[in-house]
């Protein structure tokens, strides 16, 4: 087999159960301990670093391969750029089955693992948004070895209040129960997805009323397919929150970015001071909501690079 080619599956670029492509490039599917999963990739025509991005959208009613479309778009022209879509979400499988926290690390694990079969086992960079940083943090400290750099986007976990934790876990089973219910799920998710609600509540993301008109049309065609709903709801439910996140974010050795923004509902980070204290981690606020890559994709593209190439310069044997 070629090591430049993806396994388990032919790319494409068409839609999957009549949902488009959330970024350009190809389609591609691989099998792994987290079940089918969907990631996406293009093939740079000017090359300026060899390092492959895996990109990783966040976890919502919405989630998708295109809550990362500036960062994607960017760094498609000038380097190797992966996008994965996690279980429950986008065009990887939405079947209804038991969404845990060991299976999103899992996925991540193994598109990380894949990304290396492609481009012959060197340490990738990696940057995932919200609640997948907590995801990616623990990746990266299972297989350290597979991250050159890691970067964080509005991490959830860093937070002052830290709510309701119960044996370690947010999990409410009867609220999930209650979700479940086949006499009103697909109805109470319906709801909850109408378009003026997903404006709703990018509108408390961003913290005003100039989100990305793209992303509310992208977040209505992917909450409206089959099995869209079950995901979410362990969301929802607590069930894909780490108690254990603070401690995840402390053990990170490689380089770390971390952003986040100043607006909207997604401004608690009280408890990100001896992150700023750590001297693999640098830390850039914006005045934005929670996705500064859609707001100031200049600025935030121009700051990972300098983070980039301040990076120390990989040991030789």
């Amino acid at each position: 087999m070629n090591a430049d080619t993806p396994s388990q599956a032919s790319p494409t670029t068409r839609s999957v159960s009549g949902l488009p492509a959330p970024v350009s490039g190809q389609h591609h599917e691989i099998d792994s301990p987290a079940g089918r999963l969907s990631y996406w990739t293009a093939r740079p025509e000017t090359v300026t670093t060899t390092t492959p991005l895996l990109l990783i959208h966040s976890i919502n009613a919405a989630g998708s391969a295109y809550e990362m479309k500036p960062i994607y778009e960017h760094y498609s022209a000038v380097r190797p750029v992966y996008a994965v879509e996690l279980p429950g979400f986008g065009h990887t499988s939405r079947e209804k089955r038991q969404y845990t926290i060991r299976m999103m690390t899992d996925a991540i694990l193994a598109v990380t693992k894949e990304i290396q079969r492609i481009h012959g086992d060197a340490p990738i960079d990696a940057m995932a948004l919200s609640l997948s940083c907590e995801f990616l943090a623990r990746a990266a400290n299972e297989m350290p070895s597979a991250y050159r750099s890691i970067g964080l986007i509005s991490p959830t976990g860093l937070e002052e209040r830290q709510g309701r934790w119960i044996n370690g876990s947010r999990a409410i089973p009867w609220l999930h129960r209650f979700f479940e219910n086949p006499l009103w799920s697909e109805t109470i998710f319906g709801l909850l997805t109408l378009r003026p609600v997903i404006g709703w509540f990018l509108k408390k993301t961003f913290g005003s009323n100039e989100y990305d008109r793209g992303l509310l049309d992208y977040d209505y065609l992917t909450t409206h397919q089959p099995g869209a709903q079950h995901a979410p709801y362990y969301f929802v439910s607590g069930y894909l929150f780490s108690q254990d996140a603070p401690m995840l974010y402390q053990q990170l050795r490689m380089p770390v970015w971390m952003s986040h923004g100043v607006r909207g509902d997604f401004i608690d980070y009280g408890n990100k001071g001896w992150v700023s204290r750590l001297s693999n981690y640098v830390v850039t606020v914006y005045q934005t909501g929670a996705m500064p890559h859609f707001e100031l994709p200049d600025a935030f593209m121009r700051d990972y690079d300098m983070f980039q190439a301040a990076m120390p310069a990989p040991r030789t044997a």
